[in-house]
């Protein structure tokens, strides 16, 4: 992790120490703002529209009826009852549509019931009702698709019921065709817009659930690297101070040795929880400086097995590998699963003196066993165990491997795990 602002750990499909911004609250496929648009676009636009497109028409409509030697006289074939009518209908309509928000079916239904009186008392020159229009739209996208389909076709069965029993001569054939074919392309256009209005919310709900795997899996990251760097130093610190207190009276230089100890394993905790903590902090918008300390890899596998040793456990380290072909992903997660081996070898194995930590290629997998002579337990290799050996199977299977924890075949315990390396890592 020098000179980078990578992050130790963070789990990935590939990657051990792949990036992730889970936290930082950031969508990068967010949706353009026509998918949103605000209140005024949907609920008061149409009434504005509606109301001009209507009302002005219905006027010019009644001052025809009333005065039919005007200049407008030849423009409308209506009476002056009929026009006020659909003069009160055409005002009525952008008063409707307010309520299209909150009642879109009964709000669809009402306007077409106005439609119908409308289209019956108007002639073939009067103007479409296109309040009609704006409510089916509103009412198929708002979710009330029944409301709006049913209010259609009892409107539009009705009024052409009605229409063939007063014998209206101007229903000819085409204009019923037309109509038909204008209902049909608004409830057309009704449905588009409704599969997109779903596709959007489809589309926000698994970027939310995303969101969320993504969180959760930074914060299982995060809880990881505190339970290794914690549990392996604590553990340290425990049996440190148990030394320096045995050993406090009688050898008074090697209870020195205990505390010093004691001080630096507690530095570089402190240092490792400060690191991990920045990155969380980085996350949530603060910057990420240099890092405390350099993220673990092969390179500081002695400092802890000595680390490991000065408890009294002899330590014997392997390392038969080439540290330069080794990703650093799999270099950290060997040295955590190091670790934590070491850490559970002090804190549970019975009668443990020594622990041979073993690594090695194996064709393109390397191979990583922690053994120890303590007290064997008896059953199976375990699979999973606690959860200090479940975050070292995680580990391993995050980077495409495997581990296995369990009695050793000569006795103690075992700890094994394969990494996979990439198919272009050379040959040592």
């Amino acid at each position: 992790m020098p000179g980078s602002a990578s992050r130790p750990g963070a789990p990935g499909p590939a990657s051990d120490g792949a990036p992730n911004t889970a936290l930082s609250g950031v969508d990068a496929h967010a949706h353009p703002p026509w998918m949103h648009p605000p209140r005024w676009v949907t609920l008061w636009l149409p009434v504005v529209l509606t109301f001009f497109a209507q009302v002005p028409m219905a006027l010019l409509r009644l001052r025809s009826a009333l005065d039919p030697d005007s200049v407008l006289g030849g423009l409308f074939d209506a009476r002056p009852r009929e026009a006020l009518i659909s003069l009160v209908l055409a005002v009525l309509a952008p008063l409707i549509l307010v309520g299209a928000r909150r009642y879109p079916g009964p709000v669809v239904a009402l306007i077409a019931v106005a439609a119908s009186a409308d289209l019956l008392l108007g002639d073939s020159s009067s103007p479409p009702y296109v309040a009609l229009a704006f409510a089916v739209v509103g009412a198929v996208v708002r979710g009330a698709r029944g409301w709006a389909w049913a209010s259609i076709a009892a409107a539009w069965v009705g009024t052409l019921s009605i229409a063939l029993l007063l014998g209206y001569n101007a229903w000819t054939p085409g204009r019923v065709a037309a109509t038909t074919l204008g209902i049909l392309i608004v409830m057309g256009v009704g449905e588009g817009l409704r599969t997109r209005v779903e596709r959007a919310r489809e589309y926000e709900r698994e970027q939310r659930e995303r969101r969320q795997t993504e969180v959760q899996a930074e914060r299982v990251r995060i809880a990881r690297e505190l339970h290794d760097v914690l549990a392996h130093s604590l553990s340290q610190i425990n049996v440190q101070a148990g030394v320096g207190l045995h050993l406090m009276e009688r050898q008074p230089e090697k209870a020195a040795d205990a505390l010093a100890s004691i001080k630096e394993t507690s530095k570089s905790a402190l240092d490792e929880v400060r690191a991990v903590l920045g990155v969380l902090r980085a996350e949530r918008g603060a910057e990420l400086g240099v890092p405390l300390v350099p993220e673990p890899d092969l390179e500081r596998l002695e400092a802890l097995a000595a680390s490991v040793a000065a408890s009294g456990l002899r330590v014997t380290l392997d390392d038969r590998l080439s540290h330069e072909v080794v990703p650093k992903p799999v270099q950290l997660a060997i040295y955590r699963v190091v670790q934590e081996s070491l850490t559970n070898v002090q804190r549970h194995a019975q009668g443990a003196r020594s622990v041979t930590v073993t690594l090695e290629r194996r064709g393109a997998h390397i191979q990583l066993q922690v053994v120890d002579d303590g007290a064997a337990a008896p059953g199976p290799a375990s699979e999973s165990g606690g959860r200090g050996l479940l975050g070292m199977r995680e580990r391993a299977e995050l980077l495409g491997g495997h581990l296995t924890a369990g009695p050793g075949a000569q006795g103690g315990f075992r700890v094994q795990a394969e990494f996979p390396l990439p198919p272009d890592t050379p040959e040592e």
